[in-house]
């Protein structure tokens, strides 16, 4: 019914410095380090229902490079820190970012701000914010196959503005 892609990048720069690539974060190195650390845990994990909470424990604390072993250590002990921590230190995290600098660099419209929401690869100003008031309802009413129970509580009947059929 539904598939989530994370892209940590935000609102980042790429570029090849004497043949090696560098980024630039909006908010600095450490959002940089971050979003390398979440890009490789999701790379180790490979599992969303694995990953996903361990994010939403880091993102939700104080700092998001200082709370892995803690967020691991709740969320999904069976992950390896060690592994998580030589991606970032080598050429697989590199690899990483440049990958998620091709997604971000290839959305149309390009992103404005961050988070940058497509539905079905598409994005706009109505599905954003769709998604962010109601993302349970915006895909309940989106789904073409037979809803779930999830689908019939009050929130996700609720047919966004707009999307009426």
């Amino acid at each position: 019914m539904l598939n989530i892609t994370l892209v940590p990048y935000g609102n980042a720069q790429e570029r090849n410095v004497s043949g090696k690539l560098d980024f630039q974060c909006q908010h600095g190195p450490e959002e940089c380090l971050g979003n390398m650390m979440e890009a490789c845990l999701m790379h180790e994990a490979k599992n969303f229902s694995t990953f996903f909470p361990v994010i939403f424990c880091l993102e939700s604390g104080s700092s998001v490079t200082k709370n892995l072993e803690a967020c691991l250590q709740i969320y999904a002990p069976e992950v390896d820190s060690g592994r998580i921590s030589a991606c970032v230190q080598g050429d697989t995290g590199v690899a990483l970012m440049h990958h998620n600098a091709q997604l971000t660099e290839a959305l149309d419209p390009p992103h404005q701000y961050v988070p940058w929401i497509t539905i079905n690869g598409k994005h706009t100003d109505e599905l954003q914010a769709q998604a962010e008031a109601s993302l349970l309802g915006l895909v309940c009413h989106l789904y073409q196959g037979e809803k779930p129970e999830a689908c019939e509580g009050s929130k996700a009947q609720k047919i966004p503005p707009g999307c009426r059929r």
